[in-house]
């Protein structure tokens, strides 16, 4: 019944605030006013804007036209001129034509073909004739027709190395002598395309020629066209305007030749592009509105839920940091600053009892790791000095000197001032003391090796961290072996961490029996126990350190440690 009641009171509020509403409502009206308006005023100026979009595409069209066609009528006298030199052919005819090649950029060739197509004679500006060449000899139009008589754009291949994009302006005449004869002028057609390409009707509009058949001469876009990436609908249609497709095509005729101009401009641009200005008002007045209503709702939201939502941040960067968070007091109305000042002296008492467990902890810490150190197996400590005395009772001084020189090495470094680090170098001392006394113990019994880095001996680490680990590989391991055994003890760099390895070739553990042993309490057998050496790294170093033990039975043992670079100078400063 309680569960129900609270989980009701957490949904009786709404998750929106008051500010929230006001702008939202103020700014839906505005809005909604603003959008009806401009929809009327698009739909009014709509037809007005089409009609201006059909005159302007006219006017390009003809401007196009009228260019175009003059400039066809001046390559219509040329062509007059010259053949009226050739009906009566003087000895100035041959310099008039030479003249008018040179002085004209535009006239790439004048040449004079027979009946057959061979080429009788002709003029440029300097070019080798090839030995293969092509003449184009067209006879699309009669001779009695009066417009001007152009071919489709080609590349002509007359002379070598020169590959210029012309037409041919033609016309066939008959001799004194009887005979016919074809006179072409070839123009490069660059200079009429340019006329066509600096023609621009709205941002995305265009011009481009055809002929009465719909054949295509000449478009801005030919190389889409040809590659099929881009479809013209408007080479067939009449001269005239027509509106397809929310598009505007203006078709002009030239009356000297049967190409016609087709002029392609977009209705909704070009009514876009009138009524931008009155849209563009229509948005500074919305903006204007609109950020009036929202200085109005940001006032509202300073006076009231702006130090509300601080509050609310405030607890969650307290949340997530709570020992390091600082509180100011905040300003506001009576309500506002009656739940910060609650507020502050909560966050006060909480960090005053943190600060008194977090010392807690550190002295528990404290106290775990002298009680973890102080575990020292008395048992080990018994059977060496029993081994001394023996060694004593049988003559062996030599031998009993130096297990006790080992003996009072391991015990010094245990002490080790009451330091809990100690260098690597010094671990390793004390593991070699504690392998050479268990060594005089168990003879013939194993060998052991280290292979240690020189780079790692100036690090700190644990100390006693070792001993239990070779201790474990020594009475679990190779003591119960019948053979001799073996145990390799390696420390070497990884990353930002030290790796120390105890691997022996003894029996071997299952998988259950590693894991039983980082539970179990340490005893006798065990020394200060692996799982004690794991407890105090953990405690000293954090979770993502510690050991790991591997293991197959009847193949061998490897314990590995992990610790983190500590230098000397690092572990002073704590």
């Amino acid at each position: 019944m309680n569960r129900r009641k609270k989980e009701a009171d957490q949904h009786k509020g709404w998750n929106i605030s008051i500010s929230g509403v006001f702008i939202a409502m103020v700014m839906g009206i505005v809005l909604i006013s603003v959008v009806a308006a401009t929809l009327i005023f698009v739909q009014i100026y709509r037809n007005a804007m089409e009609q201006s979009a059909v005159t302007s595409s006219s006017q390009s069209c003809e401007q196009v036209q009228n260019t175009v066609e003059n400039y066809t009528q001046d390559m219509r006298i040329i062509l007059e001129g010259i053949v009226a030199r050739m009906r009566h052919e003087n000895n100035h005819s041959e310099e008039y034509i030479q003249n008018l090649v040179n002085i004209r950029s535009d006239v790439v060739a004048v040449t004079i073909c027979g009946e057959d197509g061979e080429l009788l004679r002709y003029w440029n500006r300097g070019q080798k004739l090839k030995e293969n060449y092509r003449i184009v000899q067209s006879t699309e139009m009669e001779d009695d027709d009066a417009r001007l008589r152009i071919t489709k754009p080609y590349v002509e291949s007359l002379f070598e190395g020169y590959y210029p994009w012309v037409v041919t302006v033609y016309q066939k005449i008959q001799k004194e002598d009887g005979t016919s004869i074809q006179v072409n002028i070839d123009i490069r057609f660059s200079d009429i395309a340019n006329y066509v390409d600096d023609v621009g009707i709205g941002q995305h509009g265009y011009a481009y020629i055809a002929d009465e058949k719909g054949n295509l001469i000449y478009h801005p876009q030919q190389q889409l066209i040809y590659s099929g990436l881009k479809e013209e609908k408007g080479m067939d249609l009449k001269e005239g305007t027509h509106i397809q497709e929310q598009a505007i095509y203006t078709v002009k005729n030239l009356e000297n030749c049967d190409w016609k101009i087709v002029g392609v401009c977009y209705v909704d641009e070009m009514i876009t592009e009138k009524v931008s200005s009155a849209v563009s008002r229509l948005l500074i007045v919305l903006c204007l509105v609109m950020g009036a209503v929202f200085l109005l709702g940001w006032a509202f939201s300073e006076l009231f839920s702006a130090p509300v939502r601080q509050l609310a941040d405030d607890m969650h960067r307290f949340e997530k940091n709570a020992e390091n968070f600082v509180f100011e007091p905040m300003a506001g109305t009576t309500e506002i600053t009656t739940l910060s000042n609650s507020f502050e002296h909560m966050v006060v008492k909480i960090q005053k009892l943190m600060e008194q467990v977090r010392q807690e902890e550190i002295t528990l810490r404290k106290t775990e790791l002298k009680a973890l150190q102080a575990q020292i197996n008395p048992h080990f400590l018994y059977n060496t000095l029993d081994a001394i005395a023996w060694m004593c009772e049988d003559g062996k001084n030599e031998d009993a000197e130096e297990m006790v020189t080992a003996l009072a090495r391991l015990f010094r470094i245990s002490i080790s001032k009451g330091h809990e680090l100690i260098p690597i170098e010094k671990e390793v001392e004390h593991a070699k003391s504690y392998l050479k006394i268990e060594n005089y113990r168990y003879k013939n019994k194993f060998t052991y090796s280290f292979e240690v880095e020189e780079s790692c001996l100036s690090y700190l680490c644990n100390k006693i961290t070792l001993q239990p680990i070779i201790e474990n590989a020594i009475y679990h391991g190779v003591k119960q072996m019948i053979d001799e055994g073996e145990i390799w003890i390696r420390i070497f760099e990884d990353g930002e961490d030290i790796i120390f390895q105890v691997e022996d070739n003894g029996i071997g553990m299952t998988e259950e029996q590693c894991r039983e042993i980082l539970r179990k309490e340490p005893g006798d057998r065990t020394g200060i126990g692996i799982k004690n050496v794991n407890d105090r790294i953990k405690i000293y170093f954090g979770s993502n350190y510690g050991l790991n033990i591997t293991s197959e039975l009847d193949e061998g043992t490897c314990v590995t440690i992990r610790m983190p670079k500590v230098r000397e100078e690092e572990y002073e400063k704590k």
